[in-house]
């Protein structure tokens, strides 16, 4: 690792840093005035011990030859990525909003508690590794982002898809990113140097989407004072995309599937045919079989769209993107402020990647936002973070809590494991009476742990996966209790909240004795 460079014009100061930072094994270099480190840095080379560029620098204000904080800007100048505390012995308010507005990473009162201070120092060193890792494997100007298996699936779809105009069908949850997926399809596609029109069918009323689609005709109705191209027009020769197509007006799904079949359209109140040179890509968070056999949407239609399928992984399903995005998300927010980027504590990005994310990437950027404009300071805590996150643990804490203290049945001969009884299903006024701040402290993860530990403690090493099953039961039957409370009993509707087929929760709900619970 780099070493640590510490500037300040006091040598016990200089002298109780380096020997604290010794014993933690970090290298040190000191400087008595800022000119010096500035000297320094511009003869830094990586490949000789002596003249390597620091990992962190912890800098004091008032010192002969230039200021901590006039050195801050020139080293952001020159290495933005590079974390610098500043420390000063006059803590008022003026010299700590001056630190963090010029992209200070933390603000160090004198005389400082030494733990106190290496610990700060310790962040400052992780959050430069994780900015020496991010630098290498993130581009600045990425289309897409993610290393986790299902979004590299989703990469190397879209590299065998580059040479072909063939139809394509995003599929994904609300958030999840569907539209930067079908602009990746064209910009590497062969109508790249073609138009992009997107349209969001579920946006505009029925009455206006014909024409959004197809344009209309000069009088065609009340108001069509003039000749008007649609989307279809506007996309030739590059990409139509059509976005959320499952909540489509049925009589329109018929006018699309002629120009999917024939490449031809009408107009409203036009007589002449228009021939379309398209390639439609298009994207729905609905279940489109499933709006099939409820007679919504088209058979042929699907079949038409469904030529190559593209599912896209919500968040929750990709947890370790999530670093990797927030700080792009925060470096874009940052941009978009005018401000310095703020940076994820190691706490704080723990606890980030436990939540849901039931809006997605798209949540996830709005969470960046607002960090950007209300968090504090320039190192987020987990306090920082949004209450939308903060208090998404009290159910799921409630959860496990509600399925470890279920009473346990001894096995029997037949099954050969032991049955989990199913309560009735919880009101509404019970849910909400868990959700309180001493449930949202829990840690559900670690009462799971707890009662794993109790049940292993009582089992003979060849128990016969007896543990595992008992757990794996409670927590499927919680999930789909949970899911069926939501839902009011549909089990439909809990199937798709849950992301399994209606065939596997009518097992599940056998298999684990719930099939009488007095649900649809």
């Amino acid at each position: 690792m780099k070493p640590i460079w510490i500037v300040d014009d006091d040598p016990s100061i200089r002298f109780v840093l380096e020997k604290a930072l010794s014993r933690e094994g970090w290298a040190t270099r000191s400087f008595v005035q800022a000119r010096d480190v500035l000297t320094a840095l511009s003869d830094v080379d990586a490949g000789d011990p002596a003249r390597q560029p620091p990992q962190v620098l912890v800098s004091d204000i008032r010192m002969p030859g230039g200021s901590g904080l006039e050195l801050l800007e020139q080293i952001r100048a020159q290495q933005p990525g590079l974390p610098v505390i500043i420390m000063t012995a006059y803590s008022d308010l003026d010299s700590a909003v001056s630190a963090f507005q010029r992209g200070a990473f933390e603000y160090l009162p004198k005389p400082f508690d030494l733990p106190k201070a290496v610990e700060l120092i310790r962040r400052a060193v992780e959050e430069s590794l994780r900015e020496d890792v991010a630098e290498v494997q993130v581009p600045l100007q990425a289309e897409m982002l993610g290393q986790a298996p299902a979004m590299q699936d989703v990469f190397r779809a879209i590299g065998r898809l580059s040479q072909s105009q063939v139809t394509v069908l995003i599929t994904g949850e609300s958030g999840s990113g569907k539209e930067l997926v079908a602009r990746a399809l064209h910009k590497h596609s062969p109508v790249s140097g073609g138009p992009f029109v997107a349209i969001n069918t579920a946006a505009i009323p029925k009455d206006l989407l014909e024409s959004e689609l197809f344009g209309h005709e000069r009088g065609a109705f009340t108001g069509a004072q003039t000749q008007r191209r649609g989307r279809f027009e506007q996309a030739e020769g590059g990409t139509l995309f059509l976005d959320e197509i499952g909540d489509m007006p049925f009589d329109l799904q018929t006018r699309l599937l002629r120009v999917l079949s024939d490449g031809h359209f009408y107009r409203v109140g036009g007589h002449q045919a228009v021939k379309a040179h398209v390639r439609v890509i298009a994207a729905t968070h609905q279940d489109l079989e499933l709006r099939v056999r409820d007679g919504v949407f088209r058979e042929d239609l699907f079949h038409r769209l469904n030529v190559i399928r593209l599912r896209l992984p919500a968040l929750r399903e990709r947890r370790e993107d999530v670093p990797m995005l927030t700080r792009h998300f925060l470096q874009q927010s940052a941009r978009q402020l005018g401000v310095e980027p703020k940076r994820m504590g190691a706490d704080a990005m723990q606890r980030l990647q436990t939540f849901g994310f039931p809006g997605n990437v798209r949540q996830l950027e709005n969470i960046c936002h607002w960090l950007t404009v209300m968090a504090p300071a320039q190192v987020i805590a987990v306090k920082d973070l949004p209450p939308e996150v903060l208090g998404e643990a009290a159910p799921l804490a409630a959860g496990i809590c509600a399925a470890a203290s279920l009473p346990e049945v001894a096995s029997t001969e037949a099954a050969g494991r032991s049955f989990v009884p199913v309560a009735p299903l919880p009101s509404a006024a019970s849910v909400a009476s868990v959700a309180t701040p001493e449930a949202g402290e829990l840690d559900w993860v670690h009462l799971l742990g707890q009662q794993a530990r109790q049940l292993l403690e009582h089992t003979q090493p060849h128990g016969h996966g007896e543990v595992w099953d008992q757990l794996s039961r409670r927590f499927e039957a919680q999930l789909i209790r949970s899911a069926l409370a939501v839902t009011h009993g549909r089990r439909v509707e809990a199937a798709q909240r849950l992301g399994i087929g209606r065939n596997t929760i009518t097992r599940k709900l056998q298999e684990l004795g719930m099939d009488d619970d007095g649900v649809d």
